[in-house]
Order: C-alpha cells, then structure tokens, then sequence
C-alpha cells in the first residue's frame, strides 16, 4: 500500500518500528526497572514507588499468583482506578506468565458478572472501595482468588494507616462488602517475597492483557492483545512523541499527568506503560472528577506531558484555579478517545500555552493509531497522520476506497491491532477484512496530505429527510456558544423527516434559553442540521474516561415515549 502520508511525517520519526527487539511487553518493563531502579515511577497522595520498588512488589505479587495454581494463560482482573497497586498488579499478572483482564471499577455488577464470565477470569486483584459490587457480581463467575487492596496498603504503616481511616470511618466511602475467604494485598505481597517466581518464556504471540471495549454500542467484548501488538504500539508512541519533547529544553526526569484511568486503553499505553518505557514519573489522579483536588496535585510538580479528553481539558479550563498553575515546562498535551471541539482547544493553548496535539485509537488497536505531529504548535481539526507501522484505508459500505477528502469508514491494519474478540470469532469476522484491515465504525475522510479528519461513529450519524448528519458537527457548532459548557447530539424518530435533531445541553450561563439557542443555531446551521428538541441537563452521561454516552441519552428518549 502507497503509505503516502510518510511524506508529511516530522523530521526523524521513522516510517516503521520494528516491535520484534522486545520478545514481549515483560521484557521491556524488566529492562526499565533495572535502568531506572532509583528513580520515582508513579505518585499518589504525595507517596511515590520507586521503579525498584515496583520491580520488587510485582516479583513478590507474581510469585504468590502461581503459588494458588493458576495455569500460564490463566485470566486475573484488575479493579482499581489510579493507585499504586495498579502497576505492580498488571506487572505481577504479565511477569507470573497470566493475562490481564482491564475492569472499570465504576462498572455495575450486571456489567462485571459479564465481564468475569466473558474472560473466565479465576482471580481478582480490587480495591476495597468497589468490594461490594464484586460481592454481588461475583457468584456463578469462574473467579476463585480474591485479593482486596485497601488505598493506603504501600503508603507506609503510619500514613497508610491514616488514610484508610480517613477512607472508611470519615469520609465513607467503603460500602459494606463480604468476601469470604478473601486475601489483603499487602499480606499477598508479604507471603510471596518467600516464594519463587517461576519466569515463564513468553513470546510475541502470547496474549498479554484483554481489553474490553466501553460497551458504548452494545455488549462489551474483549479485544485480545497480544505482547507483540502491546509493545509494537508503545515502541511507536515513543517515537512519535520525541520532536514534542524537543520544543523547550527539559531537565531532569519526564513528568507525566496520569488523571485518565489507567485501566483505559488510552492511558494504559500513554501513562502507564510509555512511562515505565521512558523512565517517567506518573502522577497518579484517583478521581478527576475532583477538580479542586486535582488542581491541587498538579501544582505540586513541574508538567512535560498531559494525556486527556476534551471533557477533561473543559473542565479544569472552567476552573479559576487551573490557569494559576505553572505550564512552563508542559511541551505535550495529547487529545484522544473523543473529537477535541475547537473552542476548548484555542482556550488550553491560550492557558497552558501548549496545543492539544489530537490522536486517535481504539481498544482494538491497543490505543494510539493516528496522532497530530507532537511539535504542532496549533490546533488542526484532524486527528493527524496514521503513526510508524500503520495502515489507513477509508472504505465505503462496499468495501472500496473512497476518492481523498470524501467520508468513509476507518479502516486499520498494522501490527498494533488485536487478534480479535476474545472467543467471539464471529464478532471478529464482521470487523476484519479479508487481507486484515479492521473495521473502526467511524467515519472519516482523508487529506492529500494524509491526515484523517473524524466525521463522526457510524451508528451516531442522523439521517433527516434523507440528508445526513453527523452529531460531532452540530455539537462543535453549540459548544462554541458562551452559555454552553457540555452538549450532546443524538437523533430520533420524527413521523415527517425520519428522524430529526435532539439537543442535550448543560449550561454554563444560568440565563441560557431554549429560544436563545434556537436562534443561534438557526443563524450558525443549515435548516435540516438545527436541533428540533433542546433539553437543559445538569450532567450527561458519561464512559469512565468522559466520553458521552449518546446511547445512553437515546434510551432515556424511547423509555419517555414509551
């Protein structure tokens, strides 16, 4: 394939990486623990791992995994939002030769009985904040080691035990929960410094960890990804990201702002492993939902690199206190898993002084597979130009190529994209092309450059008397309006039209009208893309890492009608 958008690459990214120098992702993290064993990995509450103490914990921990029996291959979920345990757990599953299985802790127990059932997970790794919902999802699961880490088990006896008193009898945010015959995750780690770890030899086609996929248009599946897809992705993101690092002259040791949860594909890659990679350290965000909190966080260290989403950008953006912050040595800030609207993105170069540089990436490709050059100094409305290694064809329905600048289906190939859905060969069939390009579901078009403009998801697009609509388009249109501070766009049922335009918004202007709305809409877009309804919200719904739920939003509809 004629990779013309080569062309357009930075100066010094190469046009592939060859993933085969790393036999699998345990052998990359094992190289950066013995090259950066002094040196901070990750932060939480102000207590820092060093990468030998994650080295150490993650022996310790892989070592008693194989002690309860557990075959190679065998699946352990891990439950926990960003705290320290998290990286010693996915270092322990992958280094005991087992596959990491990626849970939401937020997940309802419907949504994780699925999950443990799905995967054949045999043991869980949780953190005490979300033991209840195991509790209930847990029966008639394959699961059959349970380990709960409480959030102050690797911040030292004395402050350890300070903030789970904090956690549990102050604050209350441990619900009730009864697991019998459950383990403590430092009493785990304690027993399996004794023991041996046995190393298995894995190998580039070994499954590392399964990734579910947000379950945004249906059930979640796992996308299996292999030790060669994982590592072939990291090696790229590295790559890609160093003409970003060379825009100011840095010292010292890369700082990265880990408030996406690491259980995300996005952050997974970005955060947690392209730091081990790189010798970074990550600030860990528990909840940035917590804006004040995270703000407070942030102030305490210097920022080089910023993986976020636009309601994430938007929402510190809205806080008086983030443009107090000191962003002078911040020279990345990566956008993903949603379209970075233009607004937000003018008002953080304008704060921060850094450009949201727009990526793009999926479950199924192990995260990043297009991203703006990291030394854009604005904005560009693309997702950028397909990374080293990576193929990107846009199809019609019919399978063919769309002419450059028309709008088609994302397809990708390269070796960064999953096996398939876990034991859903079926699923796998119906995204995968017959020479191996998978299937994204969105919608873009292509420049003679080679960057990728997203239109929208294919199942999202709105079709009103025959015209059609993409939501990203009008819900740009309306964020820009002074009064908005978040919108979603969905399509419903209309007797004349077919469907017509439906309007979430949540105000930033108390005083916002519908009328005032309409009106602006009616002098900024076409007749048949203006919205027929307009709802005021106080939140959308929203994934784990921000994204909005438009499903969501079109099932409180039809329950309404109904």
């Amino acid at each position: 394939m004629d990779r013309f958008w080569l062309k357009s690459y930075p100066p010094g990214v190469p046009s592939d990486i060859d993933p085969s120098v790393y036999p699998s992702v345990v052998s990359l993290l094992e190289e950066s623990f013995a090259k950066y064993r002094d040196a901070k990995a990750y932060v939480c509450m102000d207590k820092a791992l060093t990468f030998g103490e994650v080295d150490t914990l993650s022996q310790a921990l892989a070592a008693w995994l194989q002690s309860r029996g557990l075959k190679r291959g065998a699946r352990v979920a891990i439950m926990m939002p960003n705290v320290l345990q998290y990286p010693v757990a996915i270092a322990a599953v992958l280094r005991a030769g087992f596959i990491a299985v990626n849970v939401n802790p937020l997940y309802t127990a419907p949504e994780l009985h699925h999950q443990l059932v799905d995967s054949g997970a045999e043991a869980v790794i949780v953190l005490e904040n979300f033991a209840s919902t195991l509790q209930k999802a847990i029966a008639e699961t394959p699961v059959k080691h349970v380990v709960v880490a409480s959030l102050g088990d690797l911040m030292g006896f004395l402050k350890g035990s300070i903030v789970n008193f904090v956690v549990r009898k102050v604050r209350k945010l441990i619900p009730a929960w009864s697991l019998p015959g459950h383990f403590k995750f430092n009493a785990v780690v304690a027993a399996g410094r004794s023991m041996q770890l046995a190393r298995p030899d894995l190998g580039p086609q070994d499954v590392a960890v399964l990734q579910y996929t947000g379950g945004t248009t249906g059930v979640a599946k796992g996308a299996t990804l292999l030790h060669h897809t994982i590592v072939a992705n990291l090696l790229a993101s590295e790559a890609w990201m160093q003409p970003g690092l060379k825009r100011k002259k840095l010292d010292g040791q890369l700082t990265i702002v880990c408030a996406l949860p690491l259980y995300h594909v996005f952050a997974f890659i970005t955060c947690g492993l392209l730091g081990m990679r790189t010798g970074a350290l990550n600030i860990l965000i528990p909840n940035p939902r917590d804006m004040n909190a995270t703000i407070k966080d942030l102030a305490k260290y210097k920022m080089n690199i910023f993986p976020g989403v636009n309601t994430l950008f938007n929402g510190l953006l809205n806080q008086p206190d983030f443009a107090k912050l000191d962003f002078s040595s911040l020279v990345i800030t990566n956008g993903g898993a949603m379209a970075i609207q233009e607004t937000v993105a003018k008002k953080w170069l304008a704060v921060t002084g850094c450009p949201i540089v727009e990526g793009y990436g999926l479950s199924e490709t192990s995260a990043g597979v297009t991203c703006n050059p990291t030394d854009s100094e604005q904005y560009t409305g693309t997702i950028g130009l397909p990374l080293p290694n990576v193929e990107v064809r846009i199809l019609d329905d019919h399978g063919k190529d769309v002419p450059l600048g028309e709008a088609g289906e994302i397809a990708i190939r390269g070796p960064q994209v999953m096996q398939g859905y876990w034991q859903r060969p079926d699923e796998t069939a119906l995204v995968m092309t017959p020479d191996g390009f998978f299937k994204s579901g969105d919608v873009g078009e292509m420049d003679a450059r080679g960057y990728i403009k997203i239109v929208d998801r294919k199942k999202d697009m709105i079709i009103v008397s025959g015209f059609k609509i993409y939501p990203n388009e009008v819900e740009a249109v309306v964020a820009a309006h002074p009064g908005v501070l978040e919108c979603a766009v969905i399509g419903v049922p209309d007797k004349k039209s077919g469907e017509a335009v439906m309007l979430f918004v949540v105000k930033k202007d108390p005083t916002l009208t519908k009328e005032m709305l309409a009106a602006y809409c009616a002098e900024e877009l076409t007749g048949y893309k203006r919205p027929k309804y307009i709802e005021f919200r106080s939140e959308l719904p929203k994934t784990n890492v921000g994204k909005i739920l438009r499903r969501e939003l079109r099932d409180t509809v039809v329950e309404k009608a109904a």
